[in-house]
């Protein structure tokens, strides 16, 4: 199988250390509930997660053939030890597209919900997503009725556009996904976990609103009366607090050169918040698994995956 193009196709060996090391990592960690992005080749993954121990996995999409083994466009998918007891593509609400100036509009990448009977939880609306990446929007130059074409202008210029173009559907995507998710929330009246690879920091001006909790004209009362209930909380946030550790720093996803950043996330509605009364579960351990970017082994890590994995403990509230 290969990925994106012809020079990223594995090798039989290649393949089988890719596999080991989700083996190891699944292994390693244990996670009852996991989400993955990139999914190129469904059947196999989930043949490797049932001898993991996961018999549950839904996946809504496939992604595209180029050629006989050439994918493009990849996928989500989730897994459970727990059982799914429904999957769901997630839709933009093409109204409220309409009232944001877009057409027609689609996610780049279709997010997946599953709901999961979750001991002691009940059913829960697990989301996973895969927000659109900072590349550029388009690649091609601009054509001459905007600028001169094959000139410095032109690549500068097109690169400017394309990579706001990037931010705003990378914007669009989160907000018209939250909007489904509370839809659901006031439909289903379940806990909500979202996780996936958001592309960019959640303090951007592009995701911020995933966490927002501010309504403009309303007490503070109001606000954790009212809108508590459909909020989501970034699980890091609720570990240093829960823990008193407001101060920790946080342990990056994802390196690129000298840069690092925060790029994958796991938000939770309030019955995770231990602030919130009511709440039946706390964060109690949150683990950025990332010792295959910063002490890598090229002979185990050389096939594994260029992002960090948060991991996230759920205890039940003593």
């Amino acid at each position: 199988m290969a990925y994106y193009d012809f020079q990223n196709i594995y090798t039989l060996e290649q393949w089988h250390k890719k596999q080991a090391w989700i083996t190891r990592f699944l292994d390693k960690n244990q996670p009852d509930i996991i989400g993955f992005q990139e999914v190129f080749s469904s059947e196999s993954l989930q043949s490797l997660l049932e001898k993991a121990g996961y018999p549950y996995y839904a996946v809504i999409d496939s992604p595209t053939v180029i050629d006989d083994f050439i994918c493009r466009s990849p996928v989500v998918a989730i897994a459970s030890k727990f059982p799914i007891t429904e999957i769901s593509t997630v839709t933009a609400d093409q109204q409220a597209a309409a009232l944001l100036g877009l057409a027609d509009f689609h996610f780049s990448r279709k997010p997946l919900r599953a709901t999961i009977d979750i001991p002691h939880a009940g059913l829960t609306d697990c989301y996973v997503t895969h927000f659109k990446s900072k590349r550029s929007l388009f690649d091609d130059p601009l054509p001459d009725v905007i600028v001169p074409s094959n000139t410095a202008l032109s690549r500068f210029a097109g690169q400017r556009l394309g990579s706001w173009g990037s931010a705003m559907l990378r914007g669009t995507e989160a907000n018209l996904l939250l909007l489904a998710i509370l839809k659901q929330r006031e439909s289903s009246t379940y806990p909500m976990l979202l996780m996936g690879d958001f592309n960019d920091e959640i303090s951007s001006s592009c995701l911020e609103q995933l966490i927002a909790g501010n309504v403009f004209g309303m007490s503070d009362g109001d606000i954790e009366r009212l809108i508590g209930y459909y909020r989501l909380y970034d699980s890091w946030t609720l570990f240093t607090q829960n823990t008193e550790q407001t101060t920790l720093p946080r342990p990056p996803t994802h390196y690129f050169g000298a840069k690092s950043s925060v790029l994958d996330y796991i938000l939770l509605s309030q019955e995770f918040n231990a602030q919130y009364r009511g709440s039946l579960f706390e964060v109690s351990h949150y683990h950025t698994e990332d010792k295959h970017l910063v002490n890598s082994s090229f002979d185990e890590d050389g096939y594994s995956t260029d992002h960090a994995i948060p991991c996230v403990t759920l205890s039940l509230r003593s």
